[in-house]
């Protein structure tokens, strides 16, 4: 066990054993794989009372953060009481990583059933165990390197995950080392035409389009605004190939841009581009740095003038249930 882990309270019941929750439950649990022990959050909404499966959203924090750093500064749970949902916050130990990031950039930790994914996995598929869970309404977030590792998952697990939610993050693949997740992080993927081919190669047979809700700052200095447009751009061109092999046609996509601005004064541009599974929203926020736009200054890295990230990766993914659907092609 951890050494600062609080000691873990009684395991939830069964979902079909789950008492009532009459107030919002923001519990430790731990979680031992192959890849060792992990701790995590898991919140359970107000009035949760197991009659019928509530959506889960994994949320995963960034560097130098934890679960109750991420979770005060997004305010996940206020949003989770809101609209009925259940928050997972899984949490990278300092023994992992010194500043607890996620180690997206290293080969160990891009691929499915291995390293850092397969424990996130696992976190997941215990909450599904634990709480009931629409198993199509099950979605993936994070913040600068949890949002790297979002991604990743996304990608290594589209039979899990209905969609994504990117903040502050950059595209898989292209990096496989410290060094390259360093540079990369101020200059983005040297070959972005490629940035596609990686995302279908790591979603293997289980292929599919991909919805995701991309936020960036446009003042970004730690992770430069250019990544979060090359993230937006590697599920494109995964869609475009993978959407023709579902429904047998190209589809053509026209992106919606509206601009906006808060009451704070921090302008923003939101892009939509199609629809369905494979809905895209890019928010780039245009004074914003490296930080949750809208969130709480009880966390780190966030900001209260921008956007509310948080209502608004709420509000996409309840529209996005995983498709059934398989590959013509099978």
């Amino acid at each position: 066990m951890i050494s600062d882990a609080p000691p873990p309270p009684p395991a939830i019941a069964p979902a079909a054993d789950t008492p009532a929750v009459a107030a919002g439950q923001f519990v430790w649990r731990e979680i031992t794989t192959t890849g060792g022990t992990r701790r995590y959050r898991l919140y359970i909404p107000t009035g949760y009372d197991g009659t019928r499966p509530l959506p889960l959203v994994v949320m995963l924090h960034g560097c130098t953060q934890d679960a109750d750093n991420v979770a005060r500064g997004t305010r996940m749970n206020a949003a989770a009481d809101a609209n009925k949902i259940v928050i997972a916050y899984p949490e990278q130990p300092a023994s992992a990583n010194a500043l607890r990031c996620w180690n997206w950039f290293e080969p160990a930790h891009q691929q499915r059933d291995l390293g850092e994914p397969a424990s996130i996995a696992a976190v997941t598929r215990q909450v599904m165990h634990d709480v009931r869970i629409d198993p199509a309404r099950i979605y993936i977030a994070g913040v600068s390197a949890g949002a790297a590792m979002a991604l990743t998952l996304m990608y290594s697990y589209p039979d899990l995950y209905a969609a994504v939610g990117v903040h502050s993050g950059i595209a898989y693949g292209f990096a496989g080392s410290m060094g390259e997740g360093v540079k990369s992080m101020g200059t983005g993927a040297a070959n972005p035409a490629m940035l596609g081919a990686a995302a279908r190669r790591a979603m293997g047979n289980r292929a599919r389009p991909i919805a995701a809700i991309v936020f960036h700052g446009g003042t970004d200095a730690v992770v430069k605004a250019v990544n979060g447009t090359q993230v937006v751009s590697q599920i494109q061109q995964a869609n475009v190939h993978l959407s023709a092999l579902y429904s047998g046609a190209t589809p053509q996509v026209t992106p919606v841009a509206t601009r906006g601005e808060t009451s704070a004064g921090y302008h923003y541009s939101r892009i939509s581009y199609g629809s369905g599974m494979s809905a895209i929203e890019q928010w780039v926020v245009d004074e914003l740095g490296h930080a949750w736009s809208g969130g709480s200054p009880d966390g780190t890295y966030t900001d209260a003038k921008g956007p509310d990230a948080t209502t608004e990766m709420i509000r996409f993914f309840l529209k996005q249930p995983r498709p059934r659907a398989r590959l013509n092609s099978r």
